[in-house]
């Protein structure tokens, strides 16, 4: 299976990083994780429940970290087991690329699985590999937000004024800084039902 992908992130490319490096945020983000712990330099075990199909397991594993580059880049080596359900293994290339809205995180996937897993189809596992992907890039998004309310405060205020200026309204019906209160209660409303 490969697979790759990137996403806009508001947050800084060192923000990111360390995010991308914090076995809390990482436990937080990952779609049925109970446990990611240091186990050396560079070294995590990782504990998850997962259902693809019908197989339901509970997979422990290992990640390492290889050609590390911070705050730009490294390469991720998987590998987890699943008892009778199965084992996957694989490795992801991380870059993160700075850029005007704050930086973009790529990502590409090689992996493969075995067992009972394996016998579900392609497409199946396809499907749920991006599933599980999407959603853990939008668990990533929603804590970038939390942890930095301001810097997605700010990107929500500069795309209100690329809207003005494309309409060649350049706000002239409602000031900015209306629009500038408007941002900083929704995101303190976001910030505080969480």
């Amino acid at each position: 299976m490969d697979m790759q992908a990137n996403r806009q992130l508001a947050v800084t490319q060192q923000q990111a990083w360390e995010a991308l490096n914090d076995p809390v945020v990482l436990k937080t983000c990952i779609p049925g994780c109970d446990k990611v712990e240091a186990t050396g330099e560079n070294q995590y075990a990782i504990g998850l429940a997962l259902k693809i199909g019908p197989v339901a397991a509970k997979f422990a594993g290992k990640i390492n970290l290889s050609d590390i580059k911070p705050p730009s880049s490294y390469n991720i080596a998987f590998e987890g087991q699943g008892g009778v359900a199965g084992f996957g293994k694989g490795n992801a290339q991380v870059t993160l690329t700075p850029n005007d809205a704050g930086c973009d995180l790529a990502y590409v996937v090689h992996a493969s699985v075995g067992g009972k897993v394996a016998q579900l189809g392609q497409r199946l596992i396809d499907g749920a590999a991006k599933s599980m992907a999407e959603d853990f890039f939008k668990r990533f998004d929603e804590e970038m937000q939390r942890r930095f309310p301001e810097a997605y405060a700010s990107k929500v205020i500069a795309g209100s004024q690329e809207v003005a200026l494309a309409t060649g309204t350049k706000g002239a019906k409602i000031p900015v800084w209306v629009w500038v209160v408007g941002v900083v209660v929704v995101a303190a409303l976001i910030w505080w039902l969480r």
